[in-house]
Parts: C-alpha cells; sequence; structure tokens
C-alpha cells in the first residue's frame, strides 16, 4: 500500500471540490430513487452551502487533500467533528473519494485511516458515515476497518413498468 498524508484543502480545491462532491452526491441520490433528476444539482449544491456557510473556515468542519509523499494530491475527505444528528462523541465522514487514476491502489483505505487519525487527534472517539447499498466497493471497504451498521434503510419499489 502507497502511503499518503493529509493536508488542508486550499481555497482554489475547495472551489472545485463544492461542485465535484455536490454532482457525485446529485447522482448518487437521484440512481437510488431519492431525489427527482430535475433540480437535483441544485438541491446539493443547496445543502453544501447548509453544512458549509462558512466554506473553508466553518467550525468543526475538516476539508483535507491526500496527498502522496512528493506532494502530489490524489484525494479528499469531508468530515464534520460533530455528528449532525446530534450523536456524543461522533463525528461524521460526509465525503471521502480517491481521484480515478489513483484507485485500486489502496489509497483509500489509507485515506480512511488518516481521516479517522485527524479525528481522533481533535478529541471525538468515533466515527460514522452514510454509504449507498448499491456501493458494494465502499461496503466492503468500511466493513473491512471495523465499521458496523448501526441503522439502515431499506426500499421496495411497488410500482412497476408498463
Amino acid at each position: 500500500m502507497t502511503a499518503i498524508g493529509v493536508r488542508p484543502m486550499t481555497q482554489e480545491e475547495f472551489g472545485a471540490w463544492q461542485h465535484q462532491v455536490a454532482r457525485a452526491y446529485a447522482d448518487e441520490q437521484v440512481a437510488a430513487g431519492s431525489w427527482p433528476a430535475e433540480g437535483a444539482l441544485e438541491r446539493a449544491l443547496e445543502g453544501n452551502v447548509r453544512w458549509l456557510p462558512q466554506g473553508l473556515d466553518t467550525p468543526d468542519m475538516l476539508l483535507l487533500r491526500a496527498v502522496l509523499p512528493d506532494g502530489a494530491p490524489v484525494g479528499r475527505v469531508w468530515i464534520g467533528l460533530r455528528h449532525p444528528k446530534g450523536a456524543p462523541d461522533c463525528g461524521f465522514l460526509y465525503d471521502i473519494e480517491v481521484d480515478a487514476e489513483h484507485r485500486r491502489r489502496g489509497l483509500g483505505r489509507a485515506l480512511l485511516e488518516q481521516a479517522e487519525l485527524a479525528v481522533r487527534a481533535r478529541g471525538v472517539g468515533s466515527l460514522e458515515l452514510d454509504v449507498f447499498g448499491s456501493n458494494t466497493g465502499a461496503v466492503g471497504l468500511y466493513a473491512s476497518a471495523g465499521y458496523v451498521v448501526v441503522t439502515q434503510q431499506m426500499r421496495k419499489h411497488l410500482r412497476t413498468a408498463d
């Protein structure tokens, strides 16, 4: 596995990332049947503003870039040091991603470990995340890293295609 570190995201990186993360989240919500396609990107961008009202300076939010030992950026992670639903002593992993050209090299696991270290270093005792059930690769990664299911949503489509 390649060693990586993390550093704070720059303002320029933050600007580009906001749109990328919103697009990916909107696409996931549409694919899961949770949101209609129309207006999904705008809804996701509004969510970013709600969760990050002060951008990079939003208190209790970590926006980090994953970097190789030579400083080359290879991914990103967004962590809240306070759980959005108030779970005590629990942070929340909003987003973690390794750039496409760097995947399948163990960097996702290494980035997850760096995220956990960053949370622990700030005195938070646990970390929670949401993952779409269809994202079997991520589900497997999290399970192998010791994450366990604490809640689960299930859905059955009742309408049949005509």
